[in-house]
């Protein structure tokens, strides 16, 4: 079984590549470096390819680094290697974030879960304090459970879906994967690729000498939240970079991804809507290497954050945009998270528990694999960037890596979860199981054929006291990468660069 899942891994790690584009139009075969593997199968059990999808995905973001540090002068790494069980852990880092000992945060809110309504079954997204006022706002009801379920149990699924997302919250349909590939937004989705790319402009190569770490003196502009580009962006932190996180004052983050997701960064407020927040705002991307942003497609359009404006006035910057769908397609603006990606695109039916309810995949996937993308996207458009200049930017979303793992169909072996036919976590109310979105151990550890393995957690000092974190994923030439320390509070850094 082990040769069947390794080889998949590989066919995976491929993919990924290929998608990533060739640093150099020249030199199209040049860069990937083999990657080792070690472990043996079963931390992420599901009924897709989803431990296998994860390991390509952060070999993907391991292997550019490798590449981007020989490309600046540097020695080429001899090995790259991957833990199983460490990559498990850190796409379930949340759950094992700890400060002083205790929990860092809530995972899923009571109003985000799956609902039954009159025809099946609809998930929302209610998390943050605004998109829980827009589904209560929408169904006309309070806080409570009970009203929220006879209301959404009232209407079918897509009416509580557009009802929702027309008053600005988030809720997706439950779909099989053939009724969201029949759909308009999902034939948007399908026919995009894993990784968008484009240079715009003329600007010169930006030459950059190896430091000591593959990244180092990189400046990247992070904004960013929630897990997907959070994940990014503190490995390319892990790699050497110098992460500046900025956030909107006025809409604070949640607690255990203010945690989770500052790793190795600094964080600052800045309101972009005001004349010195903009102004400021490009300030910085004047200083920058690279801009992850997280933010809707065009959202960010009236800041003058258009890939065509920041050719103009930052040229040569590497420019990585994340969203839930994509930039095309008639669900190209909405709103969407890890868990409603998956409602809607037919990975709650695949892991369903027993062929009616709708379940989940043993850790959020789609945002952990789709921030390891975007940070190797982002180290392989510095290397095009390098090689022949330009804008790079690149586009990515989680509904795509959601087509992508679904296309490759049920792992064998070790990876298949016990259940029904189609197989998978899910709790009696048709919730996701664990509020982190996947099984484990009732210390936080995680499953699998050999448990917790203290090594791939740290504890490192931070403003809040002692955290106990997962290590970034990854060694190159027998060395572990790790977060900078201390670590910052959010929000209590300048929005400045060193």
């Amino acid at each position: 079984m082990a040769d069947v899942a390794e080889q998949l891994w590989t066919r995976l790690l491929g993919e990924a590549w290929a998608a990533l584009g060739p640093a150099d139009p020249d030199d199209p075969d040049a860069a990937r470096g083999p990657l080792e593997v070690t472990g043996q199968p079963g931390y992420l059990p599901s009924h897709l390819a989803v431990e296998d999808t994860a390991i390509a995905c952060a070999g993907a973001a391991l292997l550019a680094a490798a590449d981007w540090q020989a490309r600046c002068g540097g020695s080429r790494p001899r090995t790259a290697r991957l833990d199983r069980g460490h990559v498990a852990a850190v796409f379930r880092s949340e759950a094992y974030l700890r400060v002083n000992g205790e929990a860092a945060g809530a995972g899923f809110a009571p109003l985000s879960r799956f609902w039954r309504t009159s025809d099946g079954w609809v998930r929302t997204h209610a998390n943050y304090p605004w998109h829980r006022a827009a589904l209560l706002r929408a169904l006309g009801t309070d806080g409570e459970q009970e009203p929220v379920a006879a209301a959404l149990a009232g209407l079918t699924a897509r009416e509580a879906e557009d009802l929702v997302a027309g008053a600005g919250g988030i809720a997706a349909a439950v779909r099989s994967r053939t009724g969201w590939r029949a759909e308009p937004a999902g034939q948007a989705v399908a026919a995009a690729r894993l990784v968008e790319g484009r240079a715009v402009g003329t600007a010169p190569p930006r030459r950059r000498a190896a430091g000591e770490r593959p990244a180092s003196g990189i400046r990247v502009l992070d904004l960013t939240r929630v897990i997907a580009g959070p994940v990014a962006t503190r490995y390319l932190a892990a790699l050497g970079a110098d992460v500046l996180r900025l956030d909107p004052p006025h809409r604070p983050e949640l607690p255990l991804h203010a945690r989770d997701g500052l790793l190795g960064k600094r964080s600052g407020l800045l309101d972009f809507g005001s004349r010195d927040g903009v102004a400021r705002l490009h300030e910085l991307l004047d200083g920058a290497d690279v801009l992850v942003h997280g933010y809707r497609p065009h959202a960010l359009d009236r800041f003058g954050l258009t890939a065509d404006a920041l050719a103009e006035h930052h040229p040569g910057l590497v420019v990585v945009s994340l969203s839930a769908w994509g930039s095309t397609g008639p669900w190209g603006g909405r709103r969407g998270f890890d868990s409603i990606v998956q409602a809607a695109c037919g990975i709650a039916v695949a892991e369903s528990p027993d062929g009616k309810r709708p379940g989940a995949m043993p850790c959020q996937l789609l945002d952990h694999g789709t921030g390891y993308l975007c940070a190797a996207a982002a180290l392989r458009a510095l290397a095009a960037q390098a090689a022949r200049g330009g804008t790079q930017v690149r586009e990515l979303c989680l509904a795509r890596t959601g087509q992508w793992l679904l296309e490759q169909g049920r792992p064998s072996g070790p990876d298949r979860t016990a259940g029904g036919p189609d197989g998978g976590p899910g709790g009696p109310d048709g919730g996701p199981g664990r509020p982190d979105g996947g099984p484990g151990r009732p210390d936080g550890g995680p499953g699998g054929p050999n448990g917790t393995d203290p090594a791939w957690l740290s504890e490192i000092g931070s403003a809040e006291g002692t955290m106990t974190v997962v290590r970034p994923p990854g060694q190159l030439d027998g060395r572990d990468l790790d977060w900078p320390a201390p670590l910052t509070r959010y929000g209590s850094d300048p929005p400045a660069w060193r």
